[in-house]
């Protein structure tokens, strides 16, 4: 596609030492980076003419195949960071948020994009499963900054009959909000003994985390098997 070789033609020329280059090679590589400029008709004659040398010059530029090959290595792995960043698009967390009382617990609910998952443990300090359920959130968190993770005690809610000791720690999860999932007593879906990636697993199993986040891509030092096409 055009705009896929353009885009290339634009890196390889930020990518070239410029100042090695001689002269010709140098506008050579400024007018590929720039396909649609716009000639005069007084300089259609020099346009035909430069289309024709440059076709020829612009195949020998792409010969050097140790030069181009770590270009075209570094131009992959920022098209892929470019894509990345589009599709991680909305706010970022990476925190298990502590809210205070039914307002901010309203807020968390209401406030938040439409797109945005909204995942809050209600506990209480001292009940079975609610310090292992934090500390499993907290990780998750982490990993799926996209997600808010947030945990409220029973008793700030305002609705504290509504959660009784018998059915924490309690998991809700929402998103524009409505609420998706009630998780009521959760932690007896889990071991005695349970960690992070056992609530991943049980939270997956309803399709309510997003794909796990692209590693950061390197400078270069990546290599070429990393980057999938």
């Amino acid at each position: 596609p055009k705009g896929v070789i353009n885009d290339w033609r634009k890196f390889k020329l930020e990518s070239e030492d410029r100042d090695s280059l001689p002269l010709s090679k140098k506008e050579i590589l400024r007018q590929m980076s720039s396909p649609h400029r716009s000639f005069s008709k007084d300089d259609k004659d020099t346009r035909d003419r430069f289309c024709r040398k440059m076709s020829m010059q612009e195949y020998e530029l792409i010969q050097d195949d140790k030069e181009d090959e770590s270009c075209l290595q570094k131009y992959r792995k920022r098209c892929m960071q470019d894509m990345h960043q589009r599709l991680s698009f909305g706010p970022k967390y990476g925190y298990l948020c502590e809210l205070q009382n039914g307002e901010q617990f309203l807020e968390a609910i209401e406030k938040e994009r439409k797109t945005t998952t909204v995942i809050v443990h209600i506990y209480e300090d001292g009940i079975k499963g609610c310090d292992a359920l934090n500390n499993s959130l907290t990780c998750l968190a982490a990993e799926y900054a996209t997600v808010k993770f947030c945990k409220i005690k029973a008793s700030d809610t305002g609705a504290g009959d509504r959660f009784s000791d018998e059915v924490l720690p309690t998991l809700l999860v929402y998103k524009g909000g409505e609420l998706l999932s009630n998780f009521i007593s959760v932690s007896e879906q889990f071991n005695d003994e349970f960690f992070a990636v056992d609530v991943e697993s049980f939270l997956n199993e309803y399709g309510l985390l997003p794909e796990r986040e692209l590693p950061a891509l390197g400078n270069g030092n990546t290599d070429e098997q990393d980057v999938e096409w």
